[in-house]
């Protein structure tokens, strides 16, 4: 799970610098033209589709493993559990050495409160 986490993250920070390089060769190629050409915006608008392609990997092998993706760029997770009875959410980010925070279901990750293995 840390590695489809970490390269979550990774996958969606290549494609904040191509989004840019996207509006950056866009209004360039619209104006005169400032030494690109409309190729390079296409090379870019390819790549931003794989990196998508990828994201949507990403995505799809946390969720098989019933992870909630709460925010791509920060690597950012929950997981559904129980506390006293009522549903909540485990959660987890990346950097984190484990999974040692929880919090109910609308609160939230300003919510955390450490886990309590021994209860």
């Amino acid at each position: 799970m840390r590695e489809a986490a970490q390269r979550l993250v990774d996958v969606r920070a290549r494609m904040r610098e191509l989004e840019r390089t996207h509006s950056t060769l866009r209004g360039a190629v619209g104006g005169n033209g400032g030494g690109y050409v409309a190729g390079d915006l296409g090379a870019v608008r390819g790549e931003l589709a794989a990196a998508a392609t990828e994201l949507a990997a990403c995505l799809e092998t946390l969720e098989e493993l019933g992870v909630q993706v709460k925010d791509a760029d920060a690597g950012l997770v929950d997981f559904p559990a129980r506390r006293e009875g009522r549903p909540v959410l485990l959660c987890w980010r990346l950097g984190e050495d484990e999974v040692a925070y929880w919090h109910d279901l609308v609160e939230g990750f300003a919510g955390r409160k450490p886990v309590d293995w021994a209860e």
